[in-house]
């Protein structure tokens, strides 16, 4: 398949997609932190032509639309912040690719637009963290989990704190660091949907 992954600079997903023998390529305003032959840094709505692609996996800008940062709402809907930012994940949403992901945290996207079709986590998928990243689906199957992973001995997932809270420290890439997919993730994004099922209904971990 022709696979475009969107709002990618890290290259994870995009090569999860490669490693299978996908034509897959990243699109970011960013340069790749991966292999840059496979990157296209420039406007990602400008790629959406009618036949061009297979597949699309969609990793809009949480910034102004995640609920961790509701705080900040008020400012954002007042200098049309949210708005160009839903007005995007809609342009996506509506892309003419036949087989569309899009991958958020719990945002509102979710009261705005529609409910996702699954919610995921990390651990899920080999990973001893938590991050509930929320899933639309256009003619694509849920993920089945692939290695689901117990709470550490700790009592807390080894991205938190023993209270809940995400423990990555204050730094110039935490930014980076928090929207990266993670490899297991990724890894079955590209396996469960190289070869697509019926649609299921949503569900919810």
């Amino acid at each position: 398949m022709r696979v475009l992954i969107g709002c990618e600079y890290s290259a994870t997903v995009r090569d999860a997609f490669r490693r299978l023998g996908h034509d897959a390529w990243s699109c970011d305003l960013l340069p790749c932190d991966g292999d840059p032959a496979w990157h296209i840094q420039g406007d990602l709505l400008e790629l959406l032509q009618p036949g061009r692609w297979d597949l699309a996996v969609f990793h809009p800008p949480c910034t102004d639309i995640a609920v961790s940062g509701a705080a900040h709402f008020a400012a954002k809907r007042a200098d049309g912040r949210q708005q160009r930012a839903l007005d995007f994940v809609r342009a996506l949403m509506n892309a003419p690719i036949e087989r569309i992901a899009l991958e958020n945290p719990v945002s509102i996207i979710s009261s705005q637009i529609r409910k996702p079709e699954q919610i995921v986590q990390p651990w899920m998928f080999g990973h001893t963290e938590s991050k509930a990243t929320c899933l639309w689906l256009k003619n694509l199957p849920l993920l089945t989990p692939t290695d689901v992973r117990s709470i550490p001995e700790c009592g807390h997932w080894d991205n938190t704190t023993p209270s809940g809270q995400n423990k990555l420290g204050p730094s110039p890439d935490r930014w980076k660091l928090r929207s990266t997919t993670y490899v297991g993730l990724a890894n079955a994004m590209a396996k469960q949907w190289s070869t697509p099922q019926p649609y299921q209904p949503r569900l919810e971990f």
